[in-house]
């Protein structure tokens, strides 16, 4: 018989109960904010190296290349 949403992979189990309560472990705001924009510069050189190999207007692949050049400049100083 099921037993619906309340399976043993949705029930949080106590041994596991403590990474949601907030550990000592965790980074601080500061760590969180770097890494934070971190993921962002990623998610955006993708979306621009997705955009590159598509691209067929020079135009537009000089802008992409300059704007990746950006965000790897952003990317080393982080």
């Amino acid at each position: 018989m099921a037993r619906g949403w309340a399976s043993k992979s949705a029930v949080i189990r106590p041994d596991k109960a403590e990474v949601y309560r907030g550990t000592s472990n965790s980074p601080d705001p500061v760590t969180l904010e770097i890494i934070r924009k971190k993921e962002g510069i990623l998610l955006s050189r993708t979306r621009i190296v997705t955009e590159l190999r598509s691209a067929q207007n020079p135009r537009y692949i000089e802008l992409l290349n300059r704007e990746l050049a950006v965000l790897d400049a952003k990317l080393t100083t982080l």
